[in-house]
């Protein structure tokens, strides 16, 4: 029988050697998290997630690792605050069968508050998580904490398969918080993310289906689509932003044509404003799926002109690309970047924008993004067969089915300046 208790009441429930685990940032149980901070006697406590969204107290205690499968600031602030915080290697489809393989006793997750038939929708995530949380609910030897808030959507999947939600009667604690989700506002624009949004919005047709990830390159692309002439686009992204709130609004999103999911957008989770979050709330043309069927690469490409856009932090002359390590640290992580990459090269029509600036950094401390090789700073996030455009602020690089020396080429002519000659001095030895 499920118990209604507050968040400090909840945390009492674990033993100071436990298993936890916690869905991505925007499923995060807040009230939930800080009050496991209170407590000062673990020796052995493990918790399994992704992108903390706070700078969670519990963190900071002896005795806790927390296992992360995608690092946001609150992980990179930890970690370099002495924290015992872990990158483990994984893409985002894959977080499932890991927490599967080891069942931590307890799951916990944000809700919307129930329904009237005592239903909890997932809100802003669905993710690799959701059969986890319904195999923790019927199992007696684990617990079930759903932490839900009014200030949470309630959003909808594709019932009967994929129904988004919980039942009050599969959860073993039940919180009411006032927590909010994370306010994530669109990053401010460089002239030269400008520059590379532009170049983008050259290889997206009327009718495309789009896939946009986080940062101010993919926001502002989605708002100068939306202020453009263009439309009839359809939507199938892991990440549902702001950017994509402000393209339906226009009037751009249409949906037709896309397939399976003709109809409605599809994502797997959101993250943005409480605008974007008033928004999605009882939306139905917004469906929250699964992400081993958002992100499989197969149904990526049954769409019509589906265009990827993703960012990365360097490429190298052999096109390899690095999106989650800078300077040999874990930055972010996988994600969903390689799925959408393959998917978006599987058919003619479709094509795949990775964008990054040209350089860091200014004067004699800039630094080029496009590089010879990229070990030992960086590891390969994306492979260089699966590469189709490099942008940057001084043009794009059309890679797919060119020959390696071709590839370098053409990645020295979208170079910063003061990097090509130098850049193709070392392609040249390279051979």
């Amino acid at each position: 029988m499920v118990e209604a208790l507050s968040p400090e009441q909840a945390v009492q429930r674990l033993t100071p050697d436990d298993n936890l685990a916690i869905a991505l940032g925007p499923a995060h149980p807040v009230g939930f998290l800080h009050a496991l901070g209170t407590r000062d006697d673990w020796s052995g406590l493990e918790v399994a997630g992704a992108l903390l969204t706070d700078l969670y107290e519990v963190f900071t205690k002896p005795g806790v690792r927390f296992r992360s499968g995608f690092f946001g600031p609150a992980e990179r602030f930890l970690r370099d605050s002495g924290a015992n915080i872990e990158y483990v290697p994984a893409d985002f489809r894959r977080f499932g069968p890991i927490v599967q393989a080891t069942a931590p006793r307890v799951m916990a997750t944000a809700t919307a508050p129930p329904d009237a038939h005592g239903n909890l929708s997932f809100s802003l995530h669905a993710g690799a998580t959701m059969d986890e949380f319904h195999r923790a609910g019927a199992d007696p030897d684990r617990v079930l904490v759903a932490e839900y808030s009014d200030k949470y959507p309630r959003t909808v999947g594709l019932p009967p398969k994929y129904p988004h939600a919980l039942h009050v009667d599969e959860v073993d604690i039940l919180i009411h918080s006032d927590a909010a989700p994370v306010d994530l506002a669109d990053a401010d624009g460089t002239d030269a993310d400008r520059k590379i949004a532009q170049f983008a919005e050259e290889f997206i047709p009327d009718g495309a289906t789009l896939q946009t990830g986080i940062g101010a390159i993919p926001s502002l692309i989605a708002t100068g689509l939306a202020e453009g002439s263009g439309g009839g686009y359809g939507v199938h992204s892991e990440m549902f932003t702001n950017g994509l709130m402000r393209l339906y609004k226009a009037g751009k999103v249409t949906n037709d044509h896309k397939g399976e999911f003709d109809g409605f957008s599809v994502t797997t989770f959101a993250a943005g404003t409480p605008e974007l979050y008033e928004w999605l709330d009882n939306n139905e043309d917004v469906r929250f799926l699964p992400v081993d069927v958002v992100n499989d690469s197969r149904r990526i490409a049954a769409n019509r002109h589906f265009i990827s856009i993703n960012g990365a932090t360097a490429v190298d002359l052999f096109s390899q690309v690095a999106a989650d390590t800078i300077a040999g640290q874990q930055h972010s992580g996988t994600g969903g970047h390689e799925d959408f990459v393959a998917g978006a090269g599987l058919e003619l029509e479709d094509r795949s924008l990775l964008c990054l600036r040209s350089s860091s950094g200014a004067g004699e401390n800039r630094i080029s993004r496009i590089v010879p090789n990229l070990a030992p700073e960086m590891l390969v996030t994306t492979p260089r067969h699966q590469v189709d455009v490099i942008i940057t602020e001084y043009g794009c690089a059309e890679l797919s089915g060119l020959t390696v020396r071709e590839r370098a080429e053409a990645l020295v002519g979208i170079a910063h300046p003061d990097f090509r000659d130098e850049l193709a001095e070392t392609a040249s030895e390279i051979g």
